[in-house]
């Protein structure tokens, strides 16, 4: 009897061993004190069911993420990839190199997610080949043989994003709600002969509904604690972001920098902001 309790707590013990030493990328030195295992395994939440009839008004508007800001550093750190931590572009990036999420080409022109690009024009627009690069042959002085330079896109180079949302009111519910239904990563655009930032060219449009299942398994840092990390589908659905609205829905399919500038754009975006809030409060208004 007492060799069979040996037994036992034995098998026990070394299954135990077994079963954390394949849960930690090194056993003999992890680096966490506990197994991270609740961001890993989230699913986001599900939306609501939303009936057409039940939407009483809504309102298209397009917005501009600009991670310069201090609120928004969260989504542009680390510019290099860390063990728990990515940027978000660094999220997109592996999710479309792992062909889990889909990239929409001809950003700047359609927003509506129709043309599809394919693996191969992915890739193109993340490492980029300049194969006119001459250096001199160190084995034939005199002579030049071609060395292409590789240009490689990284998080660093995306200082903003496009964002396209939905606003509505739901009767059914008797709620102003929100659905975010793109993303678009932008990346500087320089000029060549002063290398200095004239503006961001559009890279690709993902459909957001489609990204969520990725966003929800990718850590987000938190400033206050680093037991409590938020993911990249909690920033959003918690509206964790500042952001500022270039564009909504009008007869012109014009956006707001086409007939204002500098800081009439800025008042004009405040006064869209500000008409989705008027809406919403004069419904409670007695």
């Amino acid at each position: 009897m007492k060799r069979f309790r040996f037994l036992l707590v034995a098998v026990i013990t070394i299954l135990s061993i077994s079963t954390t030493d394949a849960q930690v990328l090194d056993p003999n030195f992890p680096d966490q004190v506990y197994l991270k295992e609740n961001t890993r395994t989230r699913r986001p939440i599900p939306y609501t069911y939303l009936r057409e009839a039940d939407v009483m008004w809504s309102k298209r508007v397009w917005r501009t993420i600009d991670l310069r800001e201090k609120f928004n550093h969260p989504l542009y750190y680390p510019e290099t990839r860390i063990q728990d931590r990515r940027s978000l572009f660094d999220v997109l990036k592996d999710a479309l190199m792992a062909g889990s999420i889909t990239a929409f080409d001809n950003p700047a022109m359609d927003d509506e997610f129709k043309v599809k690009m394919s693996k191969a024009a992915i890739e193109g627009l993340f490492v980029q080949w300049d194969s006119t690069n001459q250096v001199e042959d160190p084995n034939n002085p005199g002579t030049f043989i071609l060395a292409p330079i590789k240009t490689e896109l990284l998080s660093n180079n995306v200082k903003a994003y496009w964002m396209k949302e939905d606003w509505f009111f739901d009767k059914q519910r008797s709620v102003m709600d929100v659905r975010i239904l793109g993303l678009c990563p932008m990346k500087e655009k320089q000029d060549p002969s002063t290398g200095e930032v004239v503006g961001y060219l559009p890279l690709f449009w993902v459909y957001f509904p489609q990204c969520r299942p990725v966003f929800a398994t990718a850590e987000v840092y938190n400033l206050k604690t680093d037991a409590e990390r938020r993911s990249l589908d909690d920033i959003f659905w918690k509206r964790m972001f500042q952001s500022y609205v270039h564009k909504e829905t009008n007869v012109y399919d014009r956006n707001i920098q086409s007939y204002y500038t500098g800081l009439d754009a800025l008042l004009e975006s405040d006064r869209i902001k500000n008409d989705i809030f008027v809406y919403e409060h004069d419904l409670w208004h007695f």
